[in-house]
């Protein structure tokens, strides 16, 4: 398959979904700001709007589309709203997610459902949307995992088993794409840790608040790493450092994980604060909050700069070999 060459995104038309709050907010906006055309989707018409308004404020240019990516129907009409809208598709964003807390054993069926009905099954219906209109002229779509796929957690089990879906789907997609020579890049993202406000929004089955894996990144992080997604076909990419640790380390040493599980679900439970009632696992909670009421978190990555840069590292490792080979010549001549 011939190397996909990919527009600029201040020449695409891109569609992200949960674009009301945390990474899909924060994604829109870059967007808008880097002079793409974006279309924001999620279940809340009324926090769209106003973001819509905001980017329009700033000169950027952005519409809206009400969906449940849950839904078939209405993520296709999504994507059909952005072709009458602006006349094409370039680029399409599957962000939308929800969470819940608890252990499995504790989950209600029904709740346990949702969240596949909208991690999983809204990339699936995102993708096969975004493909029906990029199949002909090619573009790139960006699926959003987790680090959480390699590196499951208690008490975020049920978040976890979708985003280990959401990774084998869209692999099995890059695949059979490729071999029908498909113009269209897909990137699965994996974040580590963010600091959006999922905690706050999640539906939560224990007796404490529910707390962010810690460490964690902006959210400007992972929205710099999908845009550089759409313009330049990254295949797997896992964002943070933390996760570049953990992913490997789950994989060689599984007794090790086990070891953490304890103070790994403590650490996801304040017991001094009790749980949020309001979640949005079946409704929205209203948006325009990109990031987290808890600790700052990280601003940069080195590792997910070097990624989105590999002749940067290149470059460093290429300067540490010849500074060695330049010791190793003195050593010789004394």
């Amino acid at each position: 398959m011939p190397k996909i060459k990919l527009k600029p995104v201040s020449d695409q038309v891109v569609v992200v979904t949960g674009a009301s709050s945390g990474i899909g907010l924060a994604t829109a906006r870059l967007l808008a700001k880097k002079g793409a055309k974006v279309v924001l989707v999620s279940r809340d018409g009324d926090t769209l709007a106003k973001i819509v308004t905001e980017i329009k404020a700033n000169g950027g240019t952005a519409s809206f589309a009400v969906a449940d990516v849950g839904d078939a129907t209405q993520v296709e009409a999504a994507a059909s709203h952005a072709v009458k809208e602006y006349g094409r598709l370039d680029g399409w964003v599957n962000n939308a997610g929800v969470a819940l807390y608890g252990r499995l054993v504790d989950t209600p069926a029904d709740d346990h459902e949702r969240v596949f009905r909208t991690n999983y099954w809204g990339v699936v219906n995102g993708c096969l949307a975004a493909i029906r209109h990029l199949r002909e002229r090619g573009g790139a779509i960006v699926n959003l995992g987790s680090i959480g796929s390699d590196s499951p957690s208690p008490v975020l089990s049920a978040y976890s088993a979708s985003k280990a879906a959401v990774k084998d789907y869209t692999r099995s997609l890059q695949e059979e794409l490729s071999v029908d020579n498909v113009p269209i890049a897909i990137t699965l993202m994996r974040p580590s840790g963010v600091g959006t406000p999922l905690a706050e929004h999640s539906a939560i089955h224990m007796k404490g608040e529910a707390r962010l894996p810690h460490p964690f990144y902006d959210t400007a992080v992972v929205a710099t790493a999908i845009v550089d997604a759409l313009e330049h076909p990254r295949g797997n990419m896992i964002v943070g450092g933390t996760g570049r640790v953990l992913v490997p380390l789950s994989h060689m040493f599984p007794t090790l994980r086990r070891l953490l599980a304890r103070p790994i679900a403590s650490s996801l439970e304040d017991r001094d604060k009790a749980p949020t009632l309001a979640n949005n696992l079946y409704e929205p909670m209203g948006g325009m909050r990109e990031r987290t009421h808890e600790a700052p978190a990280f601003k940069s990555s080195v590792s997910t700069a070097a990624a989105r840069h590999p002749w940067i590292t290149g470059g460093v490792l290429l300067s540490g070999l010849a500074v060695l080979v330049s010791m190793a010549k003195s050593g010789d001549r004394r």
